[in-house]
């Protein structure tokens, strides 16, 4: 994506931050440059689950300098979480590493322990999956269930279940990893995240699929779809489409598996990710 298109995406959400009012200023308190910070956040953050991670990373860096400016531990906090998750996803382990200590140094001072343990969630996560062993699969789930009785805000603990099921499929237990990422789901429906609750069937999806569940894994990523759809959000239903073409190749239904893939293709080549869609579309021979 050109940078002259990735600063026309700030300046949009900062002048749907600052809104159109034309109310007076309040004498008091002033969050103008915090209202700036949580929306150039929030737009990082779609960005990112919807697999643009460098405009994402463009978002949040403009976050972190407004967080900043304002002065807030716990804005700064939540931004370098989200920068070392989006470093780490485009493969810069060690940068991601130094900000996601940087944060939890930040939510020591701060004194709030709720941050600590959100940070000490995410510093489990990245090196779970940088390890990718069972022995860290289970440490996670031991740590991620003592910090979660210190999460309060409902997306802190929704993120603390679904990787607790993350790590329970690791494991091989995928009953168990379902159980997790139903709580997670539970909370994302009841706060009306249709977005995060089709990622939640996505993943409820695969631990079906690698328990042999072929008719539940299917059944899961149809809902994924459905969810996705409502949310227009285009990489969710070529990711989910080329997994359901996984599960039906699995379960042996070529020509379904065949269609699920020509269908992920065609989205991703939407999207502009030729490289996905190249492998959705390889995928139909493979045996």
């Amino acid at each position: 994506m050109k940078t002259g298109y990735r600063i026309l995406i700030v300046l949009c959400a900062l002048l749907l931050a600052q809104g159109c009012s034309s109310r007076p200023r309040n004498r008091g308190e002033t969050f103008d440059v915090r209202r700036q910070a949580e929306s150039q956040l929030q737009h990082g953050n779609r960005q990112a689950d919807r697999g643009d991670h460098e405009t994402a990373l463009f978002l949040i860096d403009d976050a972190m300098r407004l967080a900043i400016l304002a002065d807030d531990s716990g804005l700064r906090v939540r931004v370098g979480l989200s920068r070392g998750n989006v470093l780490s996803t485009l493969g810069y382990a060690e940068e991601a590493a130094g900000v996601r200590n940087a944060a939890l140094a930040e939510a020591l001072f701060s004194g709030n322990r709720e941050l600590v343990a959100l940070c000490r969630v995410h510093i489990a996560r990245a090196e779970m999956l940088s390890l990718g062993s069972r022995d860290a699969a289970r440490a996670v789930v031991d740590q991620v269930t003592r910090e979660k009785a210190f999460l309060v805000n409902h997306m802190y603990v929704a993120f603390a279940w679904s990787l607790i099921g993350r790590a329970e499929g690791m494991l091989g237990r995928y009953a168990h990893a379902e159980v997790a990422v139903r709580h997670s789901l539970a909370i994302h429906e009841r706060h009306r995240n249709l977005e995060l609750a089709a990622l939640d069937w996505f993943m409820i999806a695969s631990f079906r699929s690698r328990a042999g569940d072929f008719d539940g894994a299917r059944q899961a990523l149809e809902t994924s779809i459905l969810l996705d759809r409502r949310v227009e959000n285009s990489w969710g239903l070529a990711s989910s489409w080329r997994a359901l073409g996984d599960v039906e190749r699995r379960a042996g239904n070529r020509d379904a598996a065949g269609l699920a893939y020509t269908r992920a293709a065609e989205i991703f080549r939407a999207l502009g990710n030729d490289p996905a869609a190249d492998d959705a579309l390889s995928r139909i021979e493979a045996r």
